[in-house]
C-alpha cells in the first residue's frame, strides 16, 4: 500500500499546488480509514499535521466526498442496489415500533424481557415478514440515531427540603471553629479491598506487551483477607490520617481512627485544643442514627478530654464530604493499575500520597478486631451528655466529656 500511494504521489505531485496536495493526501487518508494518516504520511513524506489538515479541509468544504472517500466509494451517488428500506415500506416503522415499545415498557412488545441487539431485533423483524438480517438491522439503526449507550447515573432522586441549608450550617461551623483555631476534620471509610494479586483498575507504565500478571476471579483470598481504610482529613493543615483496619468497619473501629489521628497527628498541632468537630456522612459506621456511633464519640471525648461536636451530610450527599474529593481521589489515583498483594504494599502507597497542593497523609496498619453486632443499652444511651442543635439536632450535635 506504501508503495503505490508514493508512486501515485510521485506522478501527481509536479501537476498539484500546496494546497491540492494536502487535500489529496487528506482523500487518501480517508479512504484507507484506521491508520491513513500514518500510512500516507509515510508514503508522501508529509507530515502527520498536513495529513490531518487536508482531511480537515475535505471535510468543511466538500462534506460528501468525505463521506464517500470515508466509505472508499466510487460510484455516481444513485448508484448499486436501492436500500431495503425504498422496497419494503414498514420495514423502518416497524423497527422503530420495537424500539420504542421496549423503551417505554410495553407489557405486549415481544422484546421487553429480551436484550435489544441486531440479532434479536432482525428475527422479530422477519417474524413479521421483513427479510433482513443483523447487520441490516445495525446499519438501519445508525441511520435512524441510534448508537450503542450505557446507563448513565443522573438522577439523584429527591433531595431533602434542607440540604443546602445544611451544607450552609456545616461549612459556618468550620469557619467558626477554624477561627477560634480548634481542629475541624472531616471522616469517612473507603471501600473495602482484596488483599491480594487481583486486578486494579487504572493503568500503570510498563514495558509494551508485558502487564502485570493477576488473578482470573475476583475471590476473597483467606489468608489475605480484605483491608478497610478508614480516614481522617484536618480541613485546616490539608493533612490526613488512615487506619488500615482487617476486619470490619464499625463504630469502634472509626472512633479507633479518630484517636489514632489525635495522638499521631492531631495533638501536636492543635496543643491548646478544647473541642473538635467532626464532620461526617449520614450513614455507614459514623451514620447519624447510629447509637453506637454516639456511644463511641461519647468514649472518645471522654478520653480526649474534647467537647466533640458533630454535623453529619444529608443523606445521598456523601460526594460532598471534603475528605472524599482532598484525599481520597488521591489515594485511589496513586495505587491505580496497582495490585494490593499485601496490607504492608496497601499502607505504603497510602502514605506516599503527594499532590502539588502539599497534601500529608500518614497511614498504619489497625489489626484489631472490632466484631459488629454491639448493642447499646437504654442506660448507656441516657448517660450520653448530648446537646443537640436548634437546626436539625438529628444532624448536628455536641457529645461533652462526663467529667467536664
Amino acid at each position: 500500500m506504501v508503495t503505490t500511494l508514493h508512486d501515485k504521489y510521485d506522478t501527481l505531485a509536479p501537476m498539484m499546488n500546496e494546497q491540492l496536495r494536502r487535500r489529496w493526501a487528506g482523500c487518501e487518508a480517508m479512504a484507507i480509514g484506521r491508520g491513513g494518516i500514518t500510512a500516507v504520511a509515510a508514503a508522501t513524506g508529509l507530515s502527520r499535521n498536513t495529513v490531518a489538515r487536508g482531511i480537515q479541509e475535505v471535510e468543511e468544504t466538500m462534506p460528501e466526498l468525505a463521506v464517500r472517500a470515508r466509505q472508499g466509494l466510487v460510484r455516481k451517488p444513485g448508484g448499486g442496489r436501492p436500500p431495503i428500506s425504498s422496497q419494503d415500506a414498514t420495514l423502518l416503522a416497524d423497527l422503530r415500533r420495537l424500539l420504542e415499545s421496549t423503551t417505554r415498557g410495553d407489557p405486549m412488545s415481544p422484546l421487553l424481557w429480551t436484550c435489544k441487539s441486531t440479532r434479536n431485533l432482525a428475527a422479530e423483524l422477519n417474524a413479521e415478514g421483513h427479510g433482513v438480517s443483523h447487520m441490516t438491522v445495525d446499519r438501519l439503526l445508525w441511520e435512524m440515531g441510534y448508537s450503542l449507550q450505557a446507563n448513565a447515573k443522573v438522577r439523584e432522586g429527591e433531595s431533602h427540603p434542607d440540604r443546602n441549608a445544611q451544607f450552609e450550617h456545616i461549612s459556618a461551623k468550620v469557619r467558626q471553629f477554624q477561627r477560634r483555631g480548634q481542629p475541624a476534620v472531616s471522616i469517612d471509610a473507603k471501600k473495602r479491598e482484596l488483599v491480594g494479586d487481583f486486578k486494579n483498575n487504572g493503568r500503570e507504565w510498563r514495558p509494551r506487551g508485558f502487564p502485570q500478571p493477576v488473578r482470573t476471579h475476583d475471590f476473597r483470598d483467606p489468608k489475605l483477607g480484605i483491608a478497610i481504610p478508614y480516614g481522617v482529613y484536618d480541613l485546616e493543615r490539608n493533612q490526613g490520617w488512615v487506619s488500615v483496619g482487617i476486619s470490619h468497619d464499625t463504630s469502634e473501629f472509626a472512633a479507633a481512627s479518630i484517636r489514632r489521628w489525635w495522638s499521631r497527628m492531631g495533638r501536636r498541632v492543635y496543643p491548646k485544643a478544647r473541642e473538635l468537630l467532626i464532620t461526617a456522612d449520614a450513614g455507614g459506621s459514623n451514620g447519624a442514627r447510629r447509637r453506637l456511633w454516639k456511644w463511641c464519640v461519647q468514649q472518645l471525648a471522654d478520653e480526649l478530654g474534647l467537647c466533640i461536636s458533630v454535623c453529619h451530610f444529608p443523606p445521598g450527599t456523601s460526594k460532598w464530604n471534603k475528605i472524599e474529593h482532598r484525599m481520597f481521589c488521591h489515594v485511589t489515583e496513586n495505587w491505580r493499575g496497582r495490585p494490593l498483594v499485601s496490607r504492608a504494599v496497601i499502607v505504603n502507597l497510602i502514605g506516599h500520597v503527594a499532590t502539588r497542593e502539599g497534601l500529608n497523609i500518614r497511614a498504619e496498619l489497625d489489626e484489631r478486631d472490632y466484631p459488629e453486632g454491639i448493642k447499646v443499652s437504654k442506660v448507656q444511651m441516657e448517660s450520653i451528655r448530648i446537646t443537640q442543635d436548634d437546626f436539625h439536632g438529628d444532624w448536628n450535635y455536641r457529645i461533652e466529656p462526663r467529667n467536664y
